[in-house]
């Protein structure tokens, strides 16, 4: 890979370990990610903690490793795993789908790459997805239990996961291209062809996040490896042709502030990285998608380093790429759980997520640049 894109993405891990890793209540072998720098004393306890930007922290921790093995960010994984299930009260699961699916997307990547993980968790969790599809209520699968409302964010997830378990044939195999075709003839805008957010009560939640183009371009990636079928690359195709005409201004992933919002772009580098490097075919509309995925991330870690800032020679990473980070204070306001979802902190850079994001959008750099040198 380009060396300097592998030092960068180093200083980025650098960053997180030296401002958020900590251990879980004090206790030996644990670890999870401090949600704020600089933190609350509730945060660095782990009052609050984000279930779901703990799973994109054990994500990256495999880029990571992946990128430059080492015994000790190993041990870090197994911590990271640990401290998690713990703080989860001793369970994997929680109630919420699109949670579960992004921790199942980790713990497969990490198990599978690095060797570390649990087989039992990872089929606690394909069992929830496996038993939560209600076609019959309009779905898709639930954003969480009890809930009618079916949304990009769980089904597409929960789509890859299920492309790429460990059998990646029957049953998970299956229920992923299911998932995926619901979203095709459900979410997908006819005008802009970009993923609408989801269905509730049989009406369209017309919002349009990054991150919901990422995980439906990363299922349709997988599910083009797995099957071969044709339709699956045509969506591929159609969407990045989407996401680079109306989501990257100048060629820089659109932003989405703090909260929950911080990982919404990286989400999408992530996923526009796996485009670059594993989307099939030798035709040219296949080429074109995989070289657009490619500038698409190489163009936003570029700007996303040019407008960080240093603090104590590591980087602050902006939460609008194509902007100049602001470093935070204690004292303003913190990020707030409301309704199911995290707000922004009033300086979005003091959360963990937007810090996570810019660090996963360097290890993606280093993917699509693998075998190239300076």
């Amino acid at each position: 890979m380009d060396q300097m894109w592998a030092n960068r993405a180093a200083s980025a891990e650098a960053a997180i370990t030296t401002r958020h890793l900590r251990r879980l209540w004090g206790l030996p072998g644990t670890q999870l990610g401090v949600v704020a720098w600089p933190a609350t004393t509730r945060q660095r306890r782990f009052g609050t903690w984000h279930y779901w930007w703990q799973a994109h922290l054990l994500d990256n921790l495999v880029d990571a490793q992946l990128r430059d093995p080492d015994p000790g960010r190993l041990a870090r994984i197994t911590r990271q795993i640990r401290g998690h299930r713990l703080r989860n009260v001793g369970r994997w699961t929680n109630s919420y789908y699109d949670d579960m699916a992004w921790l199942a997307l980790a713990l497969e990547r990490a198990q599978r790459c690095t060797g570390v993980g649990g087989p039992r968790a990872l089929a606690t969790l394909t069992e929830q997805f496996l038993t939560s599809w209600v076609p019959e209520d309009g779905g898709g699968i639930p954003w969480r239990k009890q809930d009618q409302f079916f949304n990009a964010p769980a089904n597409g997830p929960a789509a890859i996961f299920l492309a790429r378990h460990l059998s990646s044939l029957g049953e998970p195999l299956r229920r992923a291209q299911q998932m995926a075709d619901w979203i095709d003839e459900t979410l997908i805008d006819p005008d802009t062809h970009l993923v609408f957010d989801g269905v509730q009560g049989g009406s369209l939640v017309r919002a349009q996040y990054t991150y919901c183009q990422g995980v439906v371009l990363g299922a349709e990636t997988e599910l083009a490896v797995r099957t071969r079928d044709p339709r699956h690359a045509a969506r591929v195709h159609r969407l990045v042709a989407a996401v680079a005409a109306q989501m990257a201004p100048n060629g820089v992933l659109k932003g989405a502030g703090g909260g929950d919002g911080g990982l919404f772009h990286g989400i999408l580098a992530r996923y526009l990285a796996l485009v670059a490097t594993t989307l099939p075919g030798d035709a040219a509309e296949d080429a074109a998608a995989r070289d657009t995925a490619r500038e698409l991330v190489l163009a936003s870690a570029r700007a996303a380093w040019d407008n960080r800032q240093s603090v104590d020679g590591l980087p602050l990473f902006p939460a609008f790429w194509e902007r100049a980070a602001e470093i935070p204070t204690v004292g303003t306001p913190d990020a707030q759980f409301v309704e199911g979802a995290v707000n922004s902190s009033a300086i979005p850079e003091r959360d963990l997520s937007v810090q996570l994001a810019g660090w996963m959008l360097l290890e993606a750099a280093c993917v699509v640049t693998a075998g190239e040198r300076d």
